[in-house]
C-alpha cells in the first residue's frame, strides 16, 4: 500500500532537519546554525566556546609566578657556584674525638649500670647496696621440699595482728582460705597496714606484707617520741582515739592500735577504741587518724607566721 506524504508533514520534516555535516579535516568555523531552531543553535555555541578557551591557553606559553623561580631566574644555572666557608677563629680547638679518651673499664661500667638500674642479677654491688632489698623471689627449699620466699631485707619489720580462717561457698562445695592482717613499720615513723588472702596461712602473710609495704604513711613525732597534738580517726565502724603523752609514760592502747603505734615508734602515747572491735578496721582507723596530724612547723610555714607565735 501506498502512502502519500501530506503538506502539513513535509512542513514538520523540513524544520527539523540538521546542519549538513562539513567537509573532512576541518573545524566548526561558524556558531551560528541557520537551519536549526534558535534556542538549540544558541545552546551548542555556548558549549563550543570553552572548548576553543581551552585550545587557546593550551598553545600559550606558561608564566612564571612563582616567587622562588623569579629570585633564581638571574643565576646561570651552567655556571660554577663555590662555598665560601667562615674563617676559623683565633685560639679554636677543636674537640676530642670520642675515641680518643681513655678506656673505661668492666667495673666503671657496671658502676654507671648499678647507679642507672640498680644492682644486676648476679649478686654482686660495686656501690655498697643490698641486693636483697627488691629480691624476694629467690627460691629456696624448705624441709618438706616446697620452695619457699626469702624475706625481704629493706628495714621494715612484720607484725601479724589477725589471721582467720574464711570460707566461700560455691557450687561444688566450700572454699576454705586463710586472711591475715600484717603491720609492717621501721619504727622510725613509717608504718602500714595491709590485708591478704590465700589458701595457706604463710602465703597469706607474704601477700598481706607486701600490700602492707604498699600502703606506706608517715607518722609525725616530737623528740619525745609522741604524737605533736591529739588526733581522731574513723574507718567504717571503727573509732580511735590517739593522744601524746609525756616522757616515760609508754604506749597505752589495746589490740591493732597498740601494734601499729609500736611498729610506728611511737614510745609515749595514749590510744583508745570507741567503735567496733575488727582488728582491720581499727589498724586502719589508726592509720587514718595518724594522717590527719601535722608539724608545727608545717603549719606555721603554711601560715607565714613564725613557730613561736602558734601558743600567742
Amino acid at each position: 500500500m501506498a502512502v502519500s506524504a501530506t503538506p502539513s508533514s513535509l512542513s514538520t520534516f523540513s524544520s527539523l532537519s540538521l546542519y549538513t555535516t562539513p567537509p573532512r579535516f576541518s573545524l566548526f568555523t561558524q556558531t551560528q546554525f541557520p537551519s536549526l531552531s534558535p534556542t538549540l543553535s544558541q545552546s551548542l555555541s555556548t558549549k563550543l566556546k570553552p572548548i576553543k578557551a581551552q585550545e587557546q591557553e593550551e598553545e600559550q606559553p606558561p608564566t612564571i609566578t612563582d616567587q622562588d623561580t623569579i629570585f633564581f631566574a638571574n643565576d646561570d644555572p651552567d655556571g660554577v657556584s663555590t662555598f665560601d666557608p667562615p674563617e676559623i677563629p683565633e685560639g679554636y680547638e677543636p674537640p676530642p674525638s670520642f675515641d680518643d679518651g681513655p678506656q673505661e673499664t668492666e667495673d666503671e661500667i657496671a658502676a654507671a649500670y648499678e647507679e642507672l638500674y640498680g644492682p644486676a642479677y648476679s649478686g654482686v654491688s660495686l656501690l655498697g647496696n643490698d641486693i636483697y632489698v627488691m629480691d624476694s623471689k629467690v627460691k629456696k627449699t624448705g624441709a618438706l621440699g616446697k620452695i619457699k620466699k626469702e624475706k625481704v631485707r629493706d628495714g621494715f619489720d612484720e607484725r601479724v595482728i589477725q589471721v582467720r580462717r574464711v570460707t566461700k561457698v560455691v557450687k561444688g562445695g566450700k572454699q576454705l582460705h586463710f586472711r591475715a592482717v600484717v603491720v609492717v613499720g621501721d619504727k622510725k615513723g613509717q608504718v602500714g597496714v595491709g590485708v591478704g588472702k590465700a589458701k595457706e596461712v604463710v602465703a597469706a602473710v607474704q601477700k598481706s606484707a607486701t600490700n602492707a609495704r604498699r600502703n606506706i604513711v608517715t607518722v609525725p613525732m616530737t623528740k619525745y617520741s609522741t604524737f605533736p597534738h591529739r588526733a581522731d580517726g574513723d574507718y567504717g565502724a571503727a573509732k580511735v582515739m590517739l593522744r601524746p603523752a609525756s616522757p616515760g609514760t609508754g604506749v597505752i592502747a589495746g589490740g591493732a592500735v597498740r601494734i601499729v603505734l609500736e611498729m610506728a615508734g611511737v614510745e609515749n602515747a595514749l590510744g583508745k577504741q570507741l567503735g567496733s572491735n575488727n582488728a582491720l578496721n581499727n589498724a586502719r582507723a589508726t592509720v587514718v587518724a595518724v594522717q590527719q596530724m601535722r608539724q608545727f612547723s608545717e603549719v606555721a610555714r603554711d601560715r607565714g607566721i613564725p613557730m613561736e607565735e602558734l601558743w600567742k
